[in-house]
């Protein structure tokens, strides 16, 4: 059971138990005269909770939420359009494009910037409309199986990572989505060149999706094959220095995978407006490389003021 302020989850692994646990909690209610609204409960396989449509096997967001955006005319002011990207932004891991798709409306939050709303910025309204309307129903996680984590960095601009499960749905194998992580980044980040801005990347993935890939095995796809060469190898950089050891203990059981120009999802994911949700990877990989990673020895006796401040300091920002 899970208790919302005043929404109440009853789930369960049989219908028996779920009967069970539905008295339970009714009999508790009765006795200080605590009331439930029929109109409001919702029994069976299916619910909507939080502004999702929750199921056993997936997650997908509420159109009944959605559909009172649907019908607002392009915002006039600031604030406004504020209100308005907050919206999407609760549902930012159904949404693939959402931070490119944003940029343009985002640039209005700026004091140098000129509130106008040109015609960039009108079919961005649109196609974040469109995006919540037709985003993908996410697949549930099954921590049996293993995981794939898609990182690009075709977008200078976007920080775009997408990751996926293969389930067996009805007797065949599927491969769905998880959830899509996306970010803009930082005049800071988007200064650095194609191997460091992977790296964050990837850390960040790490980092964000923790409680997904903590002692489970997962391969992570990317098209740079400077990621996959830098991982053995020793450096004094401290930004990679602090990213080699941040994930260190994802490295048992992380596989790096070089696509190349079969790299299709992540492409599509960060230079949107391509389209590949039905584009998914070869189930074989092409090549793998088994992560031992190797950073810059410290000596916790002559440099304890440097090992203290990596051990600390995690985070990859720059």
């Amino acid at each position: 059971m899970v208790v919302y302020i005043y929404d109440i989850i009853i789930y369960s692994e049989t219908f028996k138990d779920h009967v069970q646990y539905i008295d339970r909690i009714l009999s508790k209610l009765t006795p200080i005269n605590l009331e439930i609204s029929l109109k409001k409960c919702s029994f069976g396989q299916e619910l909507l909770e939080l502004g999702h449509k929750v199921s056993g096997l997936s997650l997908a967001i509420d159109q009944n939420k959605v559909a009172a955006v649907l019908k607002k005319p392009i915002p006039k002011r600031n604030k406004e359009i504020q209100s308005f990207l907050g919206f999407p932004s609760y549902y930012i891991n159904n949404i693939k494009t959402f931070s490119h798709i944003s940029i343009s409306l985002y640039k209005l939050h700026s004091k140098d910037v000129v509130f106008e709303i040109t015609k960039k910025r009108r079919d961005a309204y649109e196609s974040i409309k469109h995006e919540l309307t037709n985003a993908p129903v996410l697949i549930l996680p099954d921590f049996e199986l293993p995981f794939k984590l898609y990182i690009n960095t075709a977008c200078s601009q976007v920080l775009q990572e997408a990751l996926y499960q293969r389930q067996i749905v009805d007797g065949e194998p599927r491969e769905g989505v998880i959830c899509y992580i996306s970010r803009q980044l930082r005049d800071s980040e988007a200064r650095c060149g194609s191997t460091q801005t992977e790296w964050l990347f990837l850390v960040c993935a790490l980092e964000k999706l923790h409680y997904y890939l903590e002692g489970v095995v997962f391969e992570v796809y990317t098209d740079c094959t400077a990621l996959k060469a830098s991982l053995n190898m020793k450096t004094t950089n401290r930004h990679m220095l602090r990213w080699q050891i941040a994930i260190q203990e994802f490295r048992d059981n992380m596989n790096i995978i070089y696509k190349g120009k079969s790299h299709t999802i992540a492409d599509g994911v960060s230079r949107w407006p391509l389209d590949n949700v039905k584009s998914n990877p070869d189930y074989y990989p092409e090549v793998v490389a088994k992560i031992p990673i190797h950073f810059m020895e410290i000596d916790r006796g002559k440099n304890l003021k440097f090992y203290e401040w990596t051990r600390r300091d995690e985070t990859p920002i720059l």
